[in-house]
């Protein structure tokens, strides 16, 4: 669904998702935010569902890509390509993208299409994750079991205010991350 009209009104709608939560992304306001009427909302969607469900097909389709790119070997070893993920989600930290993961995950928490999507997204960052651990020599339970923990990790540190500033914070990623990879 990817014909490019509406990825002004998505782009606006993610903004706000990340800003607001899924109950701020409302045709006024993103109207009011794109500096439109919202006659061009409704050339584009029937309806502010029709926004939301683009919305969860970009995310989703985004960030299976994503993760299919990052952990692609490109003849790179596997701990290596682990290591380089980790530093990629905890070094560089993306403040929107943590604001729409949360507030996606939030909606899911009420609304069955964003917890599809969370569904999926979250079985191929780990399918794809426990492929690179069992690369390395792992059986397939103590891969997906390494996933998940790579995954809470990801996710919890990027959470987490670490009261000593970002030395600190650097620090225990590092050490964390030693001991995502032993």
């Amino acid at each position: 669904m990817s014909d490019g009209k509406g990825d002004v009104w998505v782009e606006a709608g993610f903004a706000e998702l990340a800003r607001s939560g899924v109950e701020g992304v409302r045709v006024e306001v993103l109207a009011k935010n794109l500096g439109v009427t919202k006659g061009g909302f409704y050339r584009r969607f029937a309806d502010r569902a029709a926004l939301l469900d683009l919305m969860l097909e970009r995310w989703r389709e985004g960030r299976a890509a994503s993760i299919a790119q990052q952990t692609s070997l490109d003849g790179e070893a596997p701990r290596e390509r682990l290591k380089a993920v980790i530093q990629l989600y905890s070094e560089r930290l993306n403040p929107e993208g943590i604001a729409i993961e949360l507030a996606i995950r939030q909606w899911a928490r009420s609304d069955e299409n964003a917890a599809a999507a969370v569904a999926s997204v979250d079985a191929v960052r780990l399918k794809h994750v426990a492929e690179l651990y069992r690369a390395t020599g792992l059986a397939t339970e103590e891969a997906e079991a390494q996933a998940f923990l790579f995954y809470c990790f990801i996710f919890g540190q990027s959470l987490l205010f670490v009261e000593r500033g970002p030395r600190k914070r650097s620090q225990l990623v590092a050490k964390s991350a030693e001991k995502l990879l032993d």
